[in-house]
């Protein structure tokens, strides 16, 4: 008896792991966003929430895994989970090098994240957790989206640090749709994943806007207006990253909704042809 698809990801999409290394250190000492501090901070602290948040959403994933009978979606939760075991990995650098270089604590930043997952470990079905693994993949998918179609939201930034924010943004593109795919599969409902994006969007905002207030006050700037106004207007005005992506989060809450209804490959293949000119020039300047 043939096995009914269960992936719902445009046919010839196939992705895995890049493996790419990022000169960043020096930058991460500065303020690398153009010199704008709010701004930096604001990468920074949401940089800082990934590692954490990307096991919980690999767990949550590969909890079901046995439970797949589509060896094209069985496929793509590996890509997956390599995908974003590598993306755990470049964050944790970035995190920890962030640290050393200007004196902030690791630990605190994280602990108020490590006792919210184990809270949700003990209170919430491993389905609801794939709830809210789905609606943090949709928050990460339409910010990226964002960040690939438009070059004002790293318009100044250091080019090493503003390219792994890219490729991250590029492999969060290729796999948008692989939890929700597994949480349909699995007898998720359209009120589950409702409810889960209204609680992880709020946690999402609560705990970067925390990480970034400490980074402030650390640099004696927390109670500055000119930051918080700068700030202001980089989410909400001009660029306006978070006024931009509105329409696509509101989305999420149609009955049928499907994270590959926008088809946004285009992206994907942009992104490859400049890196391998990218390649190709540095290459025939070696030679």
């Amino acid at each position: 008896m043939p096995v009914m698809p269960q992936s719902k990801s445009p046919e010839g999409l196939e992705f895995g792991p890049r493996r790419k290394s990022f000169d960043i250190e020096e930058a991460l000492a500065g303020e690398w966003h153009g010199g704008n501090r709010f701004v930096t901070a604001w990468f920074n602290a949401m940089s800082l929430l990934f590692p954490l948040g990307e096991k919980f959403f690999i767990d949550s994933v590969v909890h079901f895994e046995n439970e797949i009978e589509d060896p094209r979606l069985a496929a793509e939760i590996a890509s997956f989970r390599a995908q974003e075991s590598t993306h755990r990995v470049q964050h944790q650098h970035y995190n920890e090098r962030l640290c050393e270089l200007r004196g902030y604590s690791l630990e605190r930043f994280e602990k108020h994240e490590r006792e919210r997952m184990a809270w949700a470990y003990q209170k919430f079905s491993a389905r609801r957790r794939l709830a809210g693994t789905v609606a943090s993949e949709h928050l990460t998918a339409i910010m990226a989206h964002d960040m690939l179609t438009n070059d004002d939201v790293l318009d100044g930034a250091n080019p090493a640090i503003a390219e792994l924010w890219r490729w991250h943004g590029v492999e969060e593109t290729e796999h948008k749709a692989v939890a929700f795919d597994v949480f349909l599969a699995v007898g998720g409902t359209t009120a589950e994943r409702r409810q889960a994006l209204l609680m992880n969007t709020f946690f999402f905002f609560k705990d970067t806007l925390r990480n970034l207030a400490i980074m402030l006050h650390h640099e004696g700037k927390l109670w500055s207006l000119r930051e918080w106004a700068r700030g202001f207007t980089y989410l909400f005005i001009k660029p306006g990253i978070l006024r931009r992506v509105a329409g696509s989060w509101f989305q999420f809450f149609k009955k049928d909704f499907h994270p590959w209804q926008h088809d946004n490959r285009d992206l994907i293949t942009t992104w490859e042809r400049e890196q391998k000119a990218v390649a190709d020039a540095t290459t025939s300047v070696t030679r």
